[in-house]
């Protein structure tokens, strides 16, 4: 793993109309590392996702990539710079079959040409064991397929930082151990992730690092055992008294 920032979070704050969603969250993710994002519902996670990727704008912080303040840059500059995401509620171009969705990210996103788009896409669909649903239009696919193509279409999009929103979400335990491997082998590709997960054995087994949230505030950063066995986030996060 680099020791280097590739993200940096200085001071985020967010809100809608009266409500805080965010307040003052300061982290950085280094270079080639996992990091696991745990808090209750409502807590800000997926709210700092839409400040990271230009969903939303940011109050108040700033956040640098790659050493590039990121400012007001819209979301398709971010994905062509190197941040791909999912989202919790798949979001596929229904219209279109599961390789042309890949074919669309690797194009648009990834920047890559045609010939190398079918080669990479066709990789990704092996490791998201999407190959026998590649001709098949994305608005027929199950949940669980429409989650695997949500990630496909990140990674399609060749990302340095690849930020994952609850993946693992209604996956059997078969299903989230072949998913815990698949991100190991994307992190061992050098891709940075960051991973909002409630399935937490899943993003135990792979985050170098956690953070946790709890109504917009960072209340706790460190080593994944140490964050999971602390007082305050075991009280938060797991309703366990200390």
């Amino acid at each position: 793993m680099v020791d280097s920032a590739l993200l940096e979070a200085r001071e985020l704050s967010k809100s809608f109309g009266a409500v805080r969603v965010l307040h003052d969250v300061s982290f950085e993710v280094r270079a080639g590392e996992v990091l696991g994002i745990l808090g209750p519902n409502g807590a800000g996670k997926t709210t700092l996702f839409n400040l990271i990727s230009g969903d939303h704008r940011v109050d108040r912080g700033e956040l640098v990539f790659a050493g590039h303040p990121l400012g007001r840059q819209p979301p398709y500059r971010r994905c062509q710079m190197g941040i791909g995401r999912t989202y919790q509620i798949p979001r596929p171009y229904v219209g279109l079959t599961t390789f042309e969705n890949l074919l669309v990210a690797a194009s648009f996103g990834g920047g890559r040409s045609e010939t190398a788009s079918y080669a990479s896409c066709s990789q990704i669909l092996r490791d998201c064991e999407l190959r026998d649903k590649a001709n098949r239009s994305a608005g027929s696919l199950t949940l669980l397929d429409r989650k695997r193509l949500e990630l496909a279409r990140a990674l399609a999009s060749n990302p340095k930082l690849l930020l994952l929103d609850e993946i693992a979400g209604g996956l059997t335990d078969e299903e989230g151990k072949a998913l815990v491997g698949l991100i190991r082998r994307i992190r061992d590709r050098g891709v940075t992730i960051v991973w909002i997960e409630h399935v937490l054995h899943a993003v135990l087994a792979v985050a170098d690092r956690m953070m946790v949230l709890n109504f917009g505030e960072k209340i706790a950063e460190g080593k994944p055992q140490d964050v999971v066995n602390s007082a305050e986030v075991r009280r938060v996060y797991m309703g366990i008294e200390a």
